[in-house]
């Protein structure tokens, strides 16, 4: 794609992710800070994978002139996602939709931040339409645990929601939450959407998905 970008001078954007911080030393993650990233763990294909792009990018830009951005995405959520997709604000709403119990891996102090799906693509029209490489952090600082986001998915649709907890996976990061001053400064953008106002919206459009039009009697 950098090639193409280049052979035909188009405006690259490189999609890149938080979780090129990998498990941060530093709280909250600034765009300069370089991570904390296992280069040989079973997270690793994609957290490395990310910062090479990222490396590319880069050298084509300098190298070979071809206009770039940047943005590293945080947790995002929203309408019309893959139900069974395995990340969590899809596993937590599919679950309590289902009756099933949340699943909790570990203890369930792990923090992420949530951001609704309009929030980041605003951010990303806003990086492609600017002068600014990046990397630009896009996310939403509101910082929950993963028990927090449980309780507010129970609240939102079955407050007798089990939770159940299972062993975490390997490298799992400790804390996660986006540093924006760059963005606000440079785009003007900061996220406006907060999770419980966002989370409805995903969970409507899950209930539609997985039931039709049959509402199984559960709370909206």
């Amino acid at each position: 794609m950098l090639g193409l970008a280049k052979r035909v001078g188009a405006r690259f954007l490189l999609t890149s992710t938080s979780e090129v911080y990998g498990d941060p030393l530093q709280h909250p993650q600034v765009e300069t800070y370089w991570g904390n990233v296992n280069p040989i763990g079973v997270r690793s294909c994609y957290d490395e994978g990310k910062r090479t792009a990222e490396t590319l990018t880069m050298d084509y830009h300098r190298g070979a002139n071809v206009e770039v951005r940047i943005a590293r995405i945080f947790n995002t959520y929203g309408p019309r996602m893959c139900i069974d997709d395995g990340r969590v604000v899809s596993n937590f709403v599919a679950q309590a939709l289902r009756k099933e119990p949340l699943t909790v891996y570990g203890d369930g102090k792990q923090t992420r931040s949530f951001q609704y799906v309009s929030d980041l693509v605003e951010g990303l029209i806003r990086l492609m339409e600017g002068e600014h490489v990046g990397p630009f952090n896009l996310g939403n600082p509101g910082e929950f645990t993963m028990l927090e986001l449980a309780h507010v998915v129970q609240e939102t649709i079955e407050p007798n929601a089990r939770i159940v907890f299972r062993a975490n996976t390997q490298d799992d990061p400790h804390k996660r939450k986006p540093d924006i001053s760059k963005a606000k400064e440079l785009l003007g953008w900061e996220p406006t959407i907060p999770l419980r106002k966002g989370l409805p919206l995903m969970v409507s459009d899950f209930r539609t998905r997985i039931f039709g039009d049959h509402k199984g009697g559960l709370r909206g």
